[in-house]
């Protein structure tokens, strides 16, 4: 049976920053990896250049900028599959629920993968776009093996074995935010931050330490955001690891195992 990893994220870098330590090991181990991004980022910075503000080069080009350098992670990543949903950055949580999980279901039908990433309730840091994400993304994994869904369209149903949203400890979030800064969205007029996860609600963590330079030449395509990132040039070795070394997770549904052992692998209870 070949294995099949798909991650659904909202914003080109997503995949690196998040996600990039797990989709490069299970890359590497001869796992297919594949990419759904709802948006290709294009209301944000670019450079020292905010939106709306002179040398910025508006959001259309930002857009293809950035889904260039999307692509250039991608493939030091290993995934081998991209697919975009076209929605528009900072607009996801406004999108028709209807369509966007039918869009997100083809993927998955079309892709047809065993294990399913995404973003959890908490968006990470309260992003409206990542918490959008993760509740189209579950939806769309519920009725993706639903028959009767999008009947006629001539695509076959897919039953998702395993879903999984990031879920970082308060070791991760510090180390992360020392390195960076201190990740908040403010939503309508509320500012928001990270929250870390228990530790003992982790169900799976992931060592990716062989994996952390790619990781970091991955992050380093993402040129029209690494103003935001400038302090991680300078940290050592060891910070890096500690950075990109390990990855972790909350088992949001399982077909094929249960309980309170924490795994170590995504693919538990499917490999033959």
């Amino acid at each position: 049976m070949a294995l099949k990893l798909m991650a659904v994220m909202a914003h080109p870098d997503d995949e690196s920053l998040g996600f990039g330590g797990t989709l490069a090991s299970y890359a590497a181990a001869g796992v297919e990896t594949s990419l759904v991004m709802a948006t290709r980022g294009e209301a944000g910075r670019c450079g020292d250049h905010l939106r709306g503000s002179p040398g910025h080069p508006g959001p259309e080009a930002l857009a293809r900028i950035r889904e260039a350098e999307l692509r250039a992670a991608a493939a030091i990543l290993g995934i081998g599959d991209i697919a975009f949903l076209d929605y528009r950055d900072q607009e996801l949580d406004r999108a028709d629920p209807g369509e966007a999980i039918a869009r997100i279901v083809h993927q998955l039908r079309r892709t047809r993968p065993q294990v399913v990433l995404t973003f959890g309730h908490d968006g990470a840091y309260g992003h409206p776009d990542h918490v959008a994400i993760g509740q189209l993304t579950t939806a769309a994994v519920a009725v993706a093996a639903d028959p009767s869904f999008g009947s006629g369209d001539g695509e076959t149903p897919h039953r998702v074995a395993k879903l999984y949203c990031i879920a970082w400890p308060a070791s991760t979030w510090a180390a992360y935010q020392d390195a960076l800064k201190r990740l908040v969205s403010v939503v309508d007029g509320i500012e928001r931050q990270a929250v870390p996860w228990p530790d003992w609600s982790i169900t799976t963590v992931i060592d990716t330490r062989a994996t952390w330079e790619t990781v970091w030449r991955a992050v380093c395509c993402h040129a029209s955001q690494m103003s935001i990132f400038e302090r991680l040039r300078d940290l050592p070795p060891e910070l890096h690891e500690g950075l990109w070394g390990s990855q972790s997770f909350y088992r949001v549904l399982s077909t094929v195992n249960g309980g309170r052992t924490r795994e170590t692998d995504l693919f538990e209870g499917l490999h033959d």
